[in-house]
Order: structure tokens, then sequence, then C-alpha cells
């Protein structure tokens, strides 16, 4: 893991939902839309094959990167969503 600043939100960042429904859920960016737009996943509700689209604005970046799975995503390599749920389980505060 990698710390970075609060506002460089990449491929591969954790990221926690301030706003909606899945307040205070862990995600990994997995694409970035524009400057104002990510799409994130979890590998569980939201899969790799159908992230969700969210505002950076109601997204909470603490610094942390998943690097393998960015490099991954990066150079086109396939992801599993259980990769990912497995990474993030070390963030994730409450249980489902």
């Amino acid at each position: 893991m990698i710390m970075r600043k609060q506002n460089d939100i990449d491929i591969g960042s954790v990221v926690f939902s301030l706003k909606g429904r899945d307040t205070g859920v862990c995600y990994a960016v997995v694409g970035v839309r524009d400057g104002q737009t990510v799409w994130v996943s979890d590998g569980y509700r939201h899969k790799l094959s159908r992230p969700k689209l969210k505002n950076i604005k109601h997204l909470r970046f603490d610094g942390d990167v998943l690097t393998v799975i960015a490099e991954k995503l990066n150079t086109g390599k396939k992801v599993f969503d259980s990769e990912l749920n497995s990474a993030l389980r070390s963030y994730q505060t409450t249980s489902k």
C-alpha cells in the first residue's frame, strides 16, 4: 500500500462512501470517468462486472492504495471479485 494525498483518487484507491444507501461501505476505485465521478467496486455488492458510479464528493479517501489490484487493472490483467473482496476485508469496519 502507498500513502497519497487526500485529493489524489486514482485506480486502486481505497475509499469509503459518505452519502447514500451505502454510507460507510469500503470500496476500491476501479475506473475514473471524469474529474468528478469514479467507478467503485467491493467485489461483493458491486462486482467488477457492474461497478457503481460515485461522485468523488461523496467519498472519503484516506490515502491507501491497493497496489497489486491497481497494477492489474492498469495493465488489463484479470482481477477476480474474490481477490478484491479479500484485499478490502482489512478495511471493513462492519460485518456483512
